[in-house]
């Protein structure tokens, strides 16, 4: 991190996270972030679902919710992007104050709710988006909507020619109901209408499903077979959580999803286990806690294939995506990895 960020950082502290969180994106925008290029070399070179990444670690969705400071992420060290989540109409979202951090913790609970100017707005931005890094869209549904199902298939219909993939969110806990859908019976008609749409578009583009971390080991292995039997390309493990264990800041009883450092071996082992009921059939992302490069390379020997960052960039600026990258080269050298792919699921029952 330079001085420069480390300042940034320190005077975007002092004021509300959701208005940080804004003046970011802004300066992502005006060009005044590092953008110092997706970091590379041949050993973090990684195949996802059939996309080239330079690096395994990408940007979670949630960041750039309306695919507005693309060109700078797609030079801040990431390897692949995602944004959204976009719904089919425009949303406010839940009311305001919806995001907290919890300093402390390392981590913070958001209940956005959606909110993102919908997927025309959104679609627009993805169709002039430049060459570079593997760029997709996280898809939600209206909080209005009387078929959650369908709006997932409405987003992926208006915006999957502009997308590198796309992901199916049945996971955000800020949507009344909307994790019902990871249910297997409702997930499996999710999911089958969404691949017909996907067979639909220009290019066959790779289909993620979000899954949470608060499952019990029966609704975990059913999601799994679900997502074995429809063809989804791979599993994202996993978004926010409910729990509340042990965290020390004010902030903690808030309602909402909580994310960042606490988060890390609840999801981790959900990962593990992901792992074990697909049996490599299907690549996975380790989301969930990743703030330096040996917890990346925990999440890539539990069963993922690549990971994903967010909340950690609130500690440790947009320079940690580059950071974590080359850390991460660094371990696969040192236990001597000639590929990222080499080292997935290598300690997975470290986790089981």
């Amino acid at each position: 991190m330079t001085v420069t960020e480390r300042l940034a950082l320190r005077a975007l502290h002092q004021i509300d996270p959701e208005r940080a969180h804004g003046l970011s994106v802004l300066a992502l925008r005006l060009g005044l972030a590092p953008t110092p290029g997706p970091f590379a070399t041949p050993r973090l070179v990684t195949t996802l679902a059939g996309m080239a990444l330079p690096n395994p670690v990408g940007l979670a969705a949630g960041y750039d919710k309306n695919a507005e400071c693309l060109p700078a992420l797609m030079q801040s060290g990431f390897g692949w992007l995602e944004v959204g989540a976009a719904t089919p109409l425009p949303q406010p979202g839940n009311p305001k104050p919806r995001l907290f951090r919890l300093t402390k913790d390392r981590a913070a609970i958001n209940r956005f709710g959606f909110n993102n100017q919908g997927m025309e707005a959104i679609a627009t931005r993805l169709a002039k988006r430049p060459n570079g890094v593997p760029v997709g869209l996280n898809l939600g549904a209206n909080k209005t909507s009387t078929d959650r199902a369908a709006d997932f298939v409405h987003v992926l219909a208006h915006c999957g020619d502009h997308v590198d993939f796309a992901t199916v969110n049945v996971s955000s806990p800020n949507t009344e109901k909307l994790r019902d859908l990871q249910g297997a019976a409702a997930l499996t008609g999710l999911l089958t209408g969404v691949m017909e749409v996907r067979d639909e578009l220009a290019s066959a583009i790779p289909i993620f499903l979000k899954i949470a971390p608060d499952l019990t080991d029966e609704e975990l292995a059913q999601i799994a077979e679900v997502a074995l039997a429809t063809g989804v390309s791979g599993i994202i493990a996993t978004n926010t959580t409910l729990a509340r264990d042990g965290l020390k800041s004010r902030h903690a009883n808030q309602a909402g999803g909580l994310s960042g450092a606490p988060l890390f071996e609840k999801s981790t082992r959900i990962l593990a286990q992901l792992s074990q009921l697909t049996d490599g059939k299907i690549p996975l992302v380790g989301v969930g806690g990743i703030s330096t490069a040996d917890q990346a390379y925990a999440k890539i020997r539990a069963g993922a294939s690549a990971v994903q960052l967010y909340t950690a960039m609130v500690y440790h600026g947009i320079s940690l995506a580059g950071d974590i990258a080359a850390g991460l080269d660094s371990l696969l050298e040192r236990d001597g990895y000639t590929t990222v792919a080499q080292a997935v699921g290598t300690q997975r029952g470290a986790w089981l």
